[in-house]
């Protein structure tokens, strides 16, 4: 993606949109090999001594979506991840990322990424604005082009009055969000973003879900993991979920609810001393025990006809209902029926050592490509 570009707009839309005829080129080698799809693997596998991390992965990402992983601790999201993006081979299988194999022509493939981890990457010690100069000057950027660059994604990230402050007195979201930023200095078509709210607030965890959907809109390819199901309702057009190394579904958001083919009743007392009345009656017409979270009884079932059977029987024991609801299946008990663990919400320490190799090796990879470019780039001033 070698293409200059002379359209300097304002704002992240225009930003991203500003490099057409780069875009044409990506949409016109997908439709010359007639392929729908920006990342597809087949039979992925990669081992860590006698733990296969990723056992024959078929994934396929098509053009323009958000793809969500979804999977427990351990389940392979960030291998994969780490695979898609060059920072580690697979032992058998192949992947191709924009058209280009991921080993064989790995250089293409870092050309047309960008990488956001689960913890901020950015130098603490620079500003803002420093910390998105020297990624486009490790790039082989001109020295103006990666300030304007950078100038742009910092008022598209709504960091433009926080540009020369040091990154250490950046809040979480604006770490996040500047950590976003520097993954766009060099205008990815393909972004792979693992688990990139971990640690936010609502707000800040809002916001990115803001910032993911523009990328979306001006043309991106998002490939996102996540542990909170509710994230991945919310953006992924497609989920994929995986357990132990392997694909075990895929599907929209709605194909995987109607999949588990569940409903869930939910009762709850007007007075709560009726609470064991409500569990008896839910417990007489459902076949799984009930769950009770505070005075909420909630079970799974199969048939409708279990919310009136319900009713009758509360009403022959004159008990007042307070909340009364039959609603299908939610991603939390898609997950739990799918890979019998509930959603934690909570990343484990080996996918965070995991993520954070991969931060440093993201790193030296874009040295790496600089070098490649330019070999005397890093002898230059990066200001």
């Amino acid at each position: 993606m070698s293409a200059e570009c002379r359209h300097p707009g304002r704002g992240l839309s225009a930003f991203s949109a500003e490099c057409p005829r780069v875009r044409r080129r990506c949409s016109y080698q997908r439709r010359e090999r007639g392929v729908t799809d920006v990342i597809t693997t087949e039979g992925l596998v990669k081992r860590f001594g006698t733990t296969t991390a990723l056992g024959g992965v078929d994934l396929q990402v098509p053009a323009g979506a958000i793809v969500g992983l979804l999977g427990p601790n351990g389940a392979g999201k960030t291998t994969l991840v780490r695979v898609l993006s060059t920072l580690i081979r697979p032992d058998s299988g192949r992947a191709w990322v924009g058209g280009h194999d991921v080993v064989s022509h790995a250089h293409q493939v870092r050309q047309m990424i960008g990488l956001t981890g689960q913890y901020a990457s950015v130098d603490e010690s620079l500003t803002g604005v420093e910390n998105l100069i020297l990624i486009g000057r490790l790039l082989g950027l001109p020295r103006a082009t990666a300030r304007e660059r950078a100038a742009v994604l910092l008022d598209g990230f709504r960091l433009a009055d926080a540009a020369n402050r040091p990154a250490r007195t950046y809040s979480g979201g604006m770490r996040r969000r500047l950590d976003l930023a520097a993954s766009l200095v060099g205008r990815p078509q393909i972004m792979f973003l693992d688990e990139p709210t971990t640690g936010l607030d609502p707000r800040s965890r809002n916001e990115m879900w803001n910032l993911i959907r523009e990328l979306v809109a001006d043309g991106a390819t998002v490939l996102l993991t996540t542990q909170y199901l509710e994230e991945a309702d919310q953006l992924a057009d497609r989920i994929v979920v995986m357990d132990h190394g392997h694909v075990i579904a895929a599907g929209t958001p709605l194909e995987l609810k109607e999949r588990v083919g569940t409903r869930t009743l939910a009762v709850r007392p007007l007075h709560a001393t009726d609470l064991a009345s409500v569990v008896e009656a839910v417990t007489a017409v459902v076949s799984a025990p009930p769950q009770v979270q505070q005075t909420l009884v909630t079970a799974p079932v199969t048939d409708p006809a279990a919310l009136p059977a319900v009713v009758r029987r509360l009403d022959q024991a004159g008990v007042a209902i307070g909340e009364l609801s039959l609603h299908g299946s939610t991603l939390d008990e898609v997950f739990l029926a799918l890979t019998g663990t509930p959603a934690t919400g909570s990343p484990d320490p080996t996918t965070a050592t995991a993520t954070a190799t991969a931060t440093a090796t993201a790193t030296a990879t874009a040295t790496a490509t600089a070098a490649d470019r330019d070999p005397s780039t890093m002898s230059r001033s990066l200001a």
